[in-house]
């Protein structure tokens, strides 16, 4: 019963988007997990290296920890989950949830229009292929895609939580540092709009 109610205490908390107009990269993670809701501040778990990859790719000029998470814009850098609700793992979410997630973020792109959309984890990105109704997804590699989204380049980027053991830190590194480079550039690029 105890478990049951300590559920209760951070199931229904949900975290702020930190977007703002003139976003060049918005930052899409999963869900919550227990900790960032309890905190308030996303990718807050303390095994959770998606900080320090912000800093040591030089996406962010100063070290900076989950509890700066307001400061992105300041880099025109906002962040978001696909699905809302917190949850231990992503075992925890349904299907429906997904596809809910989706509409709500592609609204957000739409309105927002990054240069470049992050999906944080690769098995997000695989998941958002099945629940869209794709028989398969794609091999799916680190950095940029093929796809759009309202105009908006996608990239993918390893999970950063201390679980993830599918990529070394220097992996994730790399991945990050691509990301940047790519986002310097599409500065300077004309924006085109291109609709999938």
């Amino acid at each position: 019963m105890a478990k049951i109610q300590r559920n209760a205490d951070w199931a229904h908390l949900r975290l702020t988007d930190r977007i703002e107009p003139g976003v060049r990269v918005l930052l899409v993670g999963i869900n919550p997990g227990v900790r960032s809701a309890e905190t308030g501040h996303h990718f807050a778990g303390p095994s959770n290296r998606f900080w320090k990859l912000l800093y040591d790719s030089r996406l962010v000029p100063e070290p900076i920890t989950y509890l700066d998470d307001a400061r992105l814009p300041e880099w025109g850098l906002g962040i978001t989950n696909l699905v809302a609700r917190p949850s231990p793992g992503i075992d925890d979410l349904r299907p429906q949830e997904y596809l809910d997630g989706w509409q709500t973020l592609e609204e957000k792109i739409d309105s927002f229009r990054p240069a470049i959309v992050a999906f944080v984890g690769v098995t997000l990105y695989r998941a958002l292929w099945r629940v869209l109704g794709h028989a398969k997804a794609p091999a799916i590699r680190l950095g940029r895609q093929h796809a759009t989204i309202h105009g908006a380049r996608i990239f993918v980027l390893p999970n950063p939580s201390g679980r993830n053991a599918n990529f070394t830190y220097a992996e994730m590194l790399a991945a990050f540092r691509a990301l940047r480079r790519a986002s310097v550039r599409r500065v300077s690029a004309p924006q085109r709009r291109k609709y999938h």
